[in-house]
């Protein structure tokens, strides 16, 4: 999946004429030519009125220019399609579940919206066909007697298909004839957004969420809980909301609309660290060391309460969020970033004695809190997902198979290289902090990961530093999110941190896409975000 993907020439093709009747595709070319093949059939479209037969007296088009690529196009000769005075979007019979997508489009593209109704030429008609072949995120579009189709087997896949349409159009103008087949490369393609630290609103939040959509992402990592605050209302611990928050019927608001634009929510309460903001109001549950002197934001897991308070609130949230995933974070116990742990904190070394044997420890303790609380949140329809430093090697206990791994650091206790998580079998989502991890203020070494080095550096494969896992490890990496981390809040606006995200975004959902290198130049894939963001 990591080889690179030649690319045939469209500008070529334009000059080919009746030769070749059918090429293929797979990355759009950087070239001028290809511009120009592009712009004559727009210029060609606009001139007359575009016939029901296309006809060689048109180029063979060129590849729809999108972000990310689409990856196979099959060109044709014809005008391909604008939105036209009477262009409509329908919905083909049967296929009523793409209401949305179709109001959506059509709003977008400021044309019409009929239904379930027969198309038309100038129309757009979108349909599910659930015996295609490709996965629910596949999806084909079609450019042909003045009309376009897009058809896939799942709404998602019909969804990334319209976003394709409305990318080619901003840019160009127009759909090129031909034919797209379409797919994403890996099934977990998002953005992080770390609202604990500093307060995002709803608007900068959605405004995020079509953002997103438009670049086929489809997850978005929700950190509400941390040292600093606990931004979501709650019912069963209202003590623990900060004057700050989202309102449960805000986080609906968030959460239909990510729903609406195939975008899941994944939610993260992060323990038994990163609670400060719990444990204000809670401090009897503060960890303290053998000296008593707190650790900040730690619970103590030792206390049979801390299970308590933190399974009550797991349980009010997973009714929130629908969605099939919850971050449990595991990572930063700084408990077990003491010298000695065992010395320094020794009520946890005697729970972990008392729950799992003599030979075990205050990491088998914490393997066995994330453990039970990945239990917790499994009967509400919740794959677990944890970072990768709050699993460790050796030790009595050993952290769920199921959990997924969301590997961003090499610098952790015990620090594992990524091969042995992958070569125990776990799953692993990239959230590698050397390409994306946009860390507000830069602190800690962080520095604010550009565009262009995630587009001709980074793939899934790279987890750690800029080495690629071997690729015989591929099918287990699940795909990649870029996050946004407020450490230091006031270091940039949140519209700075809008305006700094933007390209970084745009690199990743192109290689989460196809992480094949680019065809298109840098320079090239960021005049054409330029061009699409204006359209």
């Amino acid at each position: 999946m990591s080889l690179s993907r030649g690319a045939l020439a469209a500008g070529a093709a334009v000059t080919a004429v009746a030769a070749v009747t059918l090429t293929v595709v797979l990355w759009p070319d950087s070239s001028d030519t290809a511009r120009r093949s592009v712009a004559e059939a727009s210029a060609r479209a606009s001139s007359a009125a575009p016939t029901p037969s296309p006809t060689r007296s048109y180029p063979l088009s060129g590849t729809p220019r999108t972000i990310p690529a689409v990856r196979e196009h099959t060109p044709a000769h014809g005008p391909g399609w604008r939105p036209g005075k009477g262009s409509a979007v329908v919905i083909a019979d049967g296929s009523e579940g793409l209401d949305d997508e179709g109001r959506l489009l059509a709003d977008e593209l400021k044309i019409g919206y009929r239904g379930e109704v027969p198309a038309r030429a100038g129309d757009v008609e979108l349909a599910l066909t659930p015996s295609a072949k490709g996965g629910p995120e596949s999806y084909t579009l079609k450019v042909h007697d003045g009309r376009v189709t897009i058809s896939g087997p799942g709404e998602a896949g019909v969804f990334y298909g319209t976003r394709t349409l409305k990318q080619s159009v901003r840019a160009d103008g127009l759909m090129p004839e031909g034919e797209v087949s379409d797919r994403p490369d890996r099934p977990q393609r998002g953005f992080n957004l770390d609202i604990a630290r500093k307060f995002y609103s709803v608007a900068w939040i959605e405004d995020r969420l079509r953002e997103m959509a438009d670049l086929k992402l489809n997850q978005f990592g929700l950190h509400f809980s941390d040292d600093q605050a606990f931004r979501i209302q709650s019912d069963t611990h209202p003590e623990v909301v900060s004057p700050e928050h989202l309102t449960k019927a805000q986080v609906r608001q968030i959460v239909a609309l990510a729903g609406r634009l195939h975008i899941q929510v994944v939610p993260e309460i992060d323990s038994p660290g990163h609670l400060g903001a719990v444990l204000r109001a809670h401090p009897d549950l503060q960890l303290r060391n053998v000296s008593g002197v707190a650790s900040s934001g730690s619970l103590d897991i030792s206390k049979p309460g801390a299970a308590k308070l933190i399974d009550e609130l797991l349980g009010e949230y997973t009714e929130l969020f629908p969605g099939e995933y919850w971050h449990l974070g595991a990572d930063e116990y700084l408990a077990l970033m003491a010298r000695d742990p065992a010395a320094s904190y020794p009520q946890l070394q005697r729970a972990a004695v008392q729950k799992y044997g003599p030979q075990a420890g205050i990491a088998d303790l914490a393997t066995g809190w994330l453990n039970d609380r990945a239990a917790v949140v499994r009967p509400h329809g919740k794959q677990p997902k944890a970072w990768n430093d709050g699993l460790f090697r050796g030790g009595v206990v050993q952290a769920d198979k199921n959990i997924e791994v969301e590997y961003w650091t090499g610098k952790e206790y015990g620090a594992r290289q990524p091969e042995e998580y992958l070569s125990e079998g776990r799953r692993v989502v990239n959230l590698n902090d050397e390409f994306l991890y946009y860390v507000l203020g830069q602190p800690n070494n962080f520095v604010y990961p550009t565009g262009q080095r995630i587009y001709e550096q980074w793939t899934p494969l790279v987890l750690r530093g800029t080495t690629p896992v071997p690729a015989r490890y591929s099918g287990q990496i699940l795909g990649g999110r870029f996050a946004v981390w407020g450490d230091l809040p006031n270091a940039q606006t949140t519209e700075q941190v809008a305006q700094g995200i933007r390209m970084p975004l745009r690199a990743t959902a192109q290689k989460l896409w196809n992480p094949a290198k680019p065809t298109l130049s840098w320079d090239g894939f960021r005049a054409l975000a330029g061009e699409i963001d204006k359209g």
